[in-house]
């Protein structure tokens, strides 16, 4: 990957301003210009409600940060998806909250996946207010979007087994719960999904935005879609699909077939958080298996938000972290995978798998 000298500079004039970010537009030398485009992911901001007009201070900060250095770009992104759990227990303080934050970002478009913390109190009714449908579709610059909601589970589960939808929200809300469930897109959205791209181009671009990975990756702490493999398959005849999620906390990429997946940071805490959020009272979940980051007094470690450049109807994600090296996970057309350029040795790298 190069960068065109008129972007390296931009990249420094834009970094003087915002300090130590480096919050800019990288192209791919031999793309077309014309076709280049970059926006902006935010993501599990998980506002937290403590009472009257008091919330958790790192949460909301974390949001903050990331809306006042997506304004910083030069050039703008050409939208900005938020990729769900905006609140921790899915109440209108928490969303209200979390979508004025977002109201800062200055005049830039804003899409919205669901995600469970937003979902299980009231089934998403006050989030479609705010953001529109659970699903849709939509076309950018000859690329395909689809946006799923993928934190659906079993009918039984959602609507008989819980004595108030505040039990609901609480049980599907820890991080490593037994009484919690699967995730799943859903036979009625996958109908849906096969429809909608029934009618586009095999070579057009399609890019998938979901909170939960479309993968099966550890069902223990729920990074795990159910039906992922029958969405993969409704997937498999395009060229070039990438799928972009959240819920992780986490850096994660992988190649399937020819679905690259490519995970987003959240700006709340990093999975696993540490301990020191013990200052945050009882307002973080309890881990029963508990682990911690590399540095854990930093409350900001391994948290962020991310540019993703879609040049050739590839992604390239640039983590922006708070308190830790930024890093770049871009798609190598030689081995057919997106790496990690800066944390993954040349004889780390592998063919794609089949599971992560």
């Amino acid at each position: 990957m190069t960068m065109k000298r008129r972007n390296f500079i931009r990249r420094a004039t834009t970094t003087a301003i915002a300090g130590v970010l480096p919050v800019s537009l990288i192209r791919i030398a031999g793309a077309q210009e014309s076709a280049d485009f970059t926006f902006a992911y935010i993501s599990d901001s998980h506002i937290q409600h403590i009472e009257g007009n008091r919330f958790v201070r790192n949460f909301d900060r974390g949001l903050i940060s990331a809306v006042a250095e997506t304004n910083l770009m030069n050039p703008k992104p050409d939208f900005v998806m938020f990729g769900g759990d905006l609140a921790q227990l899915g109440t209108r303080e928490e969303l209200d909250h979390g979508f004025e934050i977002l109201s800062g970002l200055n005049g830039l478009p804003l899409r919205g996946v669901l995600g469970e913390h937003d979902y299980y109190l009231d089934l998403g009714d006050y989030w479609r207010q705010l953001f529109g449908e659970h699903y849709y579709s939509f076309d950018h610059k000859g690329v395909h979007f689809v946006v799923l909601n993928s934190i659906l589970t079993f009918d039984d589960w959602t609507f008989n087994r819980w004595e108030s939808a505040e039990r609901r929200m609480s049980e599907m809300a820890g991080l490593d719960n037994p009484n919690g469930s699967p995730f799943m897109v859903g036979e009625a959205q996958r109908r849906w999904l096969a429809a909608d791209l029934q009618n586009i181009s095999r070579d057009t671009p399609v890019v998938v935005f979901s909170h939960s990975p479309i993968q099966k990756i550890y069902k223990g702490w729920n990074f795990w879609t159910d039906d992922a493999d029958q969405v993969q398959a409704i997937l498999a005849p395009f060229d070039r699909v990438n799928v972009i999620y959240g819920h992780v906390h986490q850096i994660q990429y992988n190649q399937i077939g020819n679905i690259a997946f490519n995970s987003v940071m959240a700006t709340a805490w990093p999975w696993p958080y540490p301990s020191s959020y013990a200052k945050s009272g009882s307002h973080v979940p309890v881990m029963t298996v508990p682990m911690n980051r590399a540095d854990p007094f930093s409350a900001r470690d391994a948290t962020g938000w991310q540019l993703i450049n879609v040049h050739t109807g590839r992604v390239d994600l640039e983590y922006t972290l708070y308190d830790n090296s930024n890093r770049t996970v871009s798609w190598n057309g030689a081995s057919g995978r997106p790496e990690d350029t800066s944390y993954q040795a040349p004889a780390l790298r592998v063919p794609p798998q089949n599971h992560y």
